[in-house]
């Protein structure tokens, strides 16, 4: 797969693995041994860059816990120099929803108890998952710093990142990248990319396929165990499916003219709009991240894409998964 890079110089491959799935927020989670086999396939295929987090918890079948991070890190064991392992800190789950705790001594926790799970001495990209209103950036910026400074880690980003809080963050410790939601669904953050490009940071794009939907596997008599966060997506609601029917017809259209299918129309359309944009679509079956490490061969013109661009800016949607509520930490 080809490779790109992020902020100052974090070379990923173009697509990566958005690995919450296997343990979080879509069900049972996967056992463990299928999810490690399914995630070193995907290193096979070309996926170089695998992102988990603290709070991506969940629950296999016999009841245990299932921690995220081990699943990644007993994966990527002895392929540790060959990938990029990005992590978050900052949030812990209250049901659905998310606690916001970015508390200096609570970074400093949570480095550790990555490390500790993930079986590495370094985090190659290091995420405050949602921003805190109590701990101003700076402050979190050069608690960050201080933890690049020791080796714990090598380059640090921010999800959901607003300009504000990115140009304050990025003042005090160089940041490479934002991840922010992204998909065909909900692009408002692209008015963030002409500060990316003033900046020199790189965008990470979480959520690519608005959930799944845009992969086209999905109808209007789809149904979620009650433990699947999308069973509670607008995009997933009785009437959604028929609302959107122009633009699944239109990502079609598209996908017969370039000999590919809805979901890797939705990934190249990003990886074509700029270089500096990584989707990391997460999936937890081999079949799927063979298709979307695909999209990377399909290509679009700058005018293809703004054709696109006017295309999704005038076809009819539902509303669509925009995350969790967030509250602060008590």
């Amino acid at each position: 797969m080809e490779k790109r890079l992020l902020g100052d110089g974090l070379e990923v491959s173009a697509i990566g693995l958005g690995c919450m799935g296997f343990s979080h927020a879509y069900g049972v989670a996967t056992e463990r041994a299928e999810a490690v086999r399914t995630m070193r396939e995907a290193f096979d295929m070309g996926y170089t860059m695998f992102d988990t987090a603290e709070c991506y918890t969940g629950v296999f079948t016999d009841g245990s816990v299932s921690y995220n991070e081990e699943l990644v890190g007993e994966a990527l064991h002895d392929m540790r120099d060959k990938v990029q392992i990005a992590t978050k800190f900052g949030v812990h789950h209250e049901g659905r929803t998310v606690v916001a705790d970015s508390r200096l001594a609570e970074i400093r926790r949570a480095v550790e108890g990555s490390l500790m799970r993930l079986g590495t001495d370094y985090i190659d990209l290091y995420y405050q998952h949602r921003i805190d209103p109590a701990v101003p950036a700076e402050a979190v910026a050069e608690t960050v710093a201080e933890l690049i400074a020791e080796g714990k880690v090598l380059h640090w980003g921010i999800s959901e990142a607003t300009e504000d809080y990115l140009r304050r963050a990025n003042s005090v410790c160089p940041v490479a990248c934002v991840q922010n939601r992204f998909s065909m669904m909900i692009h408002k953050h692209e008015t963030l990319f002409p500060v990316l490009e003033e900046l020199g940071v790189g965008f990470v794009a979480f959520s690519p396929l608005a959930n799944g939907i845009l992969t086209g596997a999905y109808d209007a008599n789809s149904t979620f165990a009650a433990d699947d966060y999308r069973g509670a997506m607008p995009q997933y609601a009785a009437g959604a499916y028929e609302r959107n029917a122009e633009l699944f017809a239109y990502l079609g259209q598209l996908g017969k003219e370039k000999d590919a299918t809805p979901a890797q129309i939705s990934l190249v359309w990003m990886l074509a709009k700029k270089p500096y944009i990584v989707p990391i679509p997460g999936s937890r079956k081999a079949i799927r991240l063979r298709e979307n490490a695909a999209a990377a061969q399909v290509k679009l013109t700058g005018e293809e894409v703004a054709r696109i661009d006017a295309a999704l800016a005038a076809l009819p949607m539902s509303d669509v998964f925009g995350g969790s509520p967030v509250k602060r930490a008590e």
